[in-house]
């Protein structure tokens, strides 16, 4: 016998059907929608016709499709690409705010999933953007704030959030086997072998497969296992120790390469908007 859904998830994905509804009725070039999310939540598989910005204002977002997975920290956005299906798992309480664009909002939408830092003037653009205080959505106020946002957006720098999962069976398995057991002590020859291939066979392969070296995989992976532990407030001592770094200051190097900012610094809540 089936377990009976969960009344706060039945609540919520019935909440999703209609904000997919609304969002594919919408009849203005950019439209915006704010949402909570408690953590574990999980949004099943869906797509949208209109491309999709998504600010984490507090929580992280894992979003998972056939291109890949993507971790979209506090403090920063994911562009998804009209049409891609998508499912997306809440890590802690997720605050989100989206604006959905149409075709006819920007002459080039870009067609694959990125994730960007946040400026302080996108950040607050995206705010004001969602915020349904005053204007009306058809006011000149709006239209500038929203004209102004999508040129910023087309500015944010891109972060090595994004995981990569190869089409080739083997080497897919590889990398779900180690993102099931993440480890600092990942060795190119290791990997090479088990698949019966030259060293250098075996990094032209990966780099075809995933657009990046098998080490900068590896360090875009235990990113994945480290932010939603760290967001959660686990010690960074505890979390470099279990992904098998010899000290805490090798893996602050690694965290401070990849997203600019030692792991304290990079969770120091913001100025509220």
């Amino acid at each position: 016998m089936q377990a009976p859904q969960n009344p706060i998830t039945a609540e919520l994905a019935e909440r999703h059907v209609e904000r997919l509804a609304a969002t594919e009725a919408a009849v203005e070039p950019v439209f915006t929608l704010p949402s909570q999310y408690p953590s574990g939540h999980h949004v099943a598989l869906h797509r949208h016709s209109r491309a999709q910005f998504a600010y984490a204002r507090t929580g992280v977002i894992m979003v998972s499709s056939r291109q890949g997975r993507w971790m979209v920290p506090p403090e920063h956005a994911l562009w998804i690409p009209a049409g891609l299906d998508h499912s997306v798992d809440m890590l802690g309480e997720v605050t989100m705010l989206s604006a959905y664009i149409s075709s006819e909002a920007l002459t080039t939408l870009p067609q694959v999933i990125r994730v960007v830092a946040l400026t302080e003037l996108a950040r607050a653009l995206i705010v004001e953007a969602v915020s349904p205080a005053g204007d009306s959505g058809h006011s000149r106020r709006r239209r500038l704030i929203v004209a102004l946002l999508l040129e910023e957006i087309s500015q944010l720098p891109d972060r090595p959030l994004g995981l990569p999962i190869p089409s080739d069976v083997r080497l897919a398995a590889l990398c779900r086997a180690f993102l099931a057991n993440p480890t600092a002590r990942l060795l190119i020859d290791d990997w090479a072998a088990r698949l019966n291939m030259s060293r250098r066979a075996f990094t032209r392969a990966f780099r075809r497969e995933t657009g990046i070296s098998l080490s900068t995989w590896r360090q875009q992976a235990a990113l994945f296992t480290a932010l939603p532990r760290l967001a959660a407030g686990e010690p960074v001592t505890t979390v470099a120790f279990d992904l098998g770094y010899e000290s805490v200051a090798a893996f602050t190097t690694m965290f401070k390469r990849m997203l600019g900012a030692a792991p304290r610094a990079y969770f120091r809540a913001p100025d509220a908007a």
